[in-house]
């Protein structure tokens, strides 16, 4: 059940952010759901028997992916047949004759679809780290059948009447509370979902639900062909004011794309941050940014934007059915905020002292530019290059010098270091060959317990950029933890794009990939933490799952990380304390631009998702809604509407990236715990209930409960303000709650 309906989501938002056979009522060989069983043995053996896709896990740890046994070829039949499947597991619990009960409806539902879950864990890969044409190709005809098995789920009745009579005794029944909150979640996934529905509108459902699956595929490998089609390969004499590190990854990129002598600077962040940053020179500065900016929004067969004006449509129609007046007041629901105007009053409460701080920031740099002679006017393509030279003239603080002290072997190791002082997890390397991996760049380590030696799971590293490999960085989880049908590990993974070195060098970062660094880290601890017994369990509510990884984030900044691990990585010298206190002082530096970045993609988010889509222009609206917020010229968001693949590549995240907002409110919060503990950020009692009731609960408890049996109390915005360098009364205006995790 949890892979049916909510894996299938996840591998949608993969595959944009990057989470069925024939057509409904046609039959193929492989569509099983018709035929006898013992016809359709016979009749897939021969063709099934051999795909290592729909094989057990085998070896050690439990059973491992067989990623080394990966062909895209077996991927369409594979899937086909596990659908079928689980197909059949959900009519044989609607076939059930004794009246339903938690074991034999809910916990028959969490125990289905087991070849599905393998599946989804290869085509998670394929998606996100391992894109080709022929994948691609596949994964067009899969989405629309994925989503037609998707609705055969929620719109069985029969399935859902039994659900439903558990769901209204369940407080009377003598279910735990894990249990109580299980039969929820899933009622709530059918009743959400459409399973309310019935005659025309029920069958519209599902119509709309199998074209945005074609058209979220399609809008993230649009933006994944511009990624990859609008390389820039420089020459020697264009490289005026970037790092030496940076240099020989370009050229070694360079070399493995076929232009050896040239160097490469490729259209994601990973790229394009860096250059933009240190570039002197301006033209290409600006060629850069509009390469990276542009995606999906250059006219042409990549063109994503009448693709967001139809998935606005259908989305808005698709809500309308279910009683709703707009998308985002039924995406909240379910989430923190409950109801879109909560989201947007705290970002409302944020905006004017972000944008404020841009012109700040702004004027010193138009200063800086202009004492240098450089006569110009600020632009988006120069802004992090003066913000760079601006934070060497306030705080003497050089980025590059910064690098020199942050190795991406030795931050690994930091995270271990907190990872060990926090949850008591320690981390082997797994030996190279013992677990199969899809990539060679793939490491693996062991994580058990350090007081006991108890096994808990694995933690796989894909750290590097390569074609194929969507941009920014993501944790997934293969297997989650699980008691109800015999305890299960967990096999956790990140997934990066820092730019690989030559050969010899060691990879150095910035300090704000490092923060992403730990930030991703954070998810995996979130993973590996878990103590649930069922697996819907392990699913989040999208406005509370940010705030563990980005409190993790923190512990780059302590003392014990900065002293141990932040060495030269030449002479092996710890980081001057000298050049610690500049980067402490300057925490706050840039803030307005960050801030204000990320707000106005949440905005715009928001905004889309409670507006009337008819005949909408999605660049119009995009720049409307940017006019009236009074979004500063310097900048653009973080994310334009073309390629927000976090809203327009699936659902995961459609009318909720206000939630890493959201989910910064309790991180500052629950920072100032630590900050106020006698221990500090290593403080055991606080570190203790942090597992207790923020990681190791999943969404076995509201997070609103959860947070408060942690602190004692809701989150306050100010903690955020504070954090930011905002004036705290900013947070506040008559009538408005200045917290975040109250219920409604």
């Amino acid at each position: 059940m949890r892979q049916s309906l909510i894996a299938l989501s996840i591998a949608a938002a993969i595959a944009a952010a990057t989470g069925c056979g024939k057509e409904a009522g046609q039959a193929s060989s492989l569509d099983t759901s018709t035929q006898p069983q013992a016809s359709i043995t016979a009749d897939v053996n021969a063709e099934l028997a051999n795909n290592p896709l729909l094989a057990e896990w085998g070896g050690p740890y439990g059973g491992v992916p067989a990623f080394d046994q990966m062909r895209v070829e077996d991927l369409k039949p594979a899937m086909e047949f596990a659908m079928a499947e689980n197909l059949r597991e959900i009519d044989a619990i609607t076939a059930n004759p004794e009246p339903p009960t938690f074991e034999n409806t809910i916990a028959a539902l969490e125990r289905s679809g087991a070849e599905l879950d393998r599946l989804f864990t290869y085509y998670g890969i394929w998606a996100a780290n391992m894109s080709s044409p022929e994948f691609r190709k596949v994964q067009g005809e899969l989405a629309p059948k994925l989503a037609d098995f998707q609705s055969k789920i929620i719109q069985n009745d029969a399935l859902f009447q039994r659900v439903k009579a558990i769901y209204a005794v369940r407080t009377a029944s003598d279910l735990n509370a894990e249990q109580q909150r299980v039969v929820e979640l899933i009622y709530n996934q059918f009743a959400n979902n459409g399973a309310t529905l019935s005659g025309k509108a029920k069958q519209r459902y599902a119509e709309i639900n199998k074209r945005l699956a074609e058209l979220h595929t399609q809008f993230a490998n649009n933006v994944l062909a511009d990624e990859e089609g609008y390389t820039l390969f420089l020459t020697a004499d264009q490289l005026s004011g970037l790092p030496d590190s940076f240099i020989k990854a370009a050229a070694a990129l360079a070399e493995e794309k076929g232009q050896k002598g040239s160097y490469a600077i490729t259209n994601t962040r990973s790229s394009m941050d860096p250059f933009l940053t240190y570039s002197d020179n301006r033209a290409l500065r600006e060629k850069v940014w509009r390469n990276y900016y542009n995606r999906g929004d250059n006219g042409d067969e990549h063109d994503n934007n009448a693709i967001i004006a139809e998935i606005l449509q259908l989305r808005d129609e698709r809500v309308e059915l279910l009683g709703f007046d707009n998308y985002a007041q039924w995406r909240l629901q379910d989430r923190m905020a409950k109801m879109p105007e909560r989201a947007i009053e705290l970002m409302e409460a944020v905006w004017p002292a972000a944008v404020a701080r841009v012109k700040e920031e702004v004027a010193d740099m138009q200063a800086l530019a202009d004492q240098s002679g450089a006569d110009i006017t600020i632009e988006p393509w120069d802004y992090r290059y003066y913000a760079e030279k601006v934070r060497k003239a306030k705080y003497d603080l050089d980025s590059d010098e910064v690098k020199q002290y942050l190795q991406l072997d030795n931050l690994r190791e930091a995270m271990f270091y907190v990872a060990g002082e926090l949850f008591n997890y320690s981390f082997t390397p797994v030996k190279e060959g013992a677990v199969p991996v899809f990539h060679e760049d793939v490491k693996v380590w062991e994580v058990t317990d350090k007081k006991t030696g108890a096994h808990i799971g694995l933690w796989y590293l894909d750290p590097f950029a390569r074609s194929g490999k969507r941009s920014g960085a993501w944790a997934t989880m293969y297997r989650d933890h699980t008691t109800f049908d015999g305890k299960t590990n967990v096999l956790s993974s990140n997934n990066s794009n820092f730019i690989k070195g030559a050969p010899g060098e060691p990879v150095l970062v910035s300090w704000d990939d490092a923060s992403t660094f730990f930030h991703e880290f954070g998810h995996a601890l979130h993973f590996l933490a878990s103590n649930v017994s069922y697996p819907t369990l392990n699913g989040g509510v999208r406005d509370y799952t940010e705030f563990q990884s980005q409190l993790l984030e923190r512990w780059l900044s302590t003392d014990e990380v900065i002293d141990n691990y932040l060495v030269h990585y030449k002479t092996g010298e710890p980081i001057p304390q000298e050049l610690v206190s500049k980067i402490k002082k300057a925490s706050k530096f840039n803030q307005g631009f960050a801030t204000t970045e990320y707000l106005a993609s949440a905005l715009v988010d928001m905004k889309f998702h409670t507006a009337d889509p008819q005949g909408i222009d999605p660049d119009a609206f995009e720049r409307e809604t940017l006019e009236k917020l009074g979004m500063p010229d310097e900048l653009v968001m973080r994310h334009r509407t073309p390629h927000f693949g976090h809203i327009f590549s699936g659902e995961g995240y459609s009318a909720g990236y206000y939630g890493y907002m959201w989910a910064d409110v309790l991180t500052s919060d629950a920072s100032e715990a630590f900050a106020e503990a006698e221990g500090g950020f290593y403080d055991k009692e606080v570190a203790e209930k942090l597992v207790k009731h923020l990681f190791a609960p999943r969404n076995a408890v509201d997070p609103a409960d959860a947070y408060r049996a942690f602190r004692g109390r809701d989150a306050e915005i100010g903690a955020l303000m504070r954090d930011r360098g905002f004036p705290v009364a900013e947070s506040k205006s008559e009538g408005k709650s200045n917290t975040v995790a109250s219920k409604d």
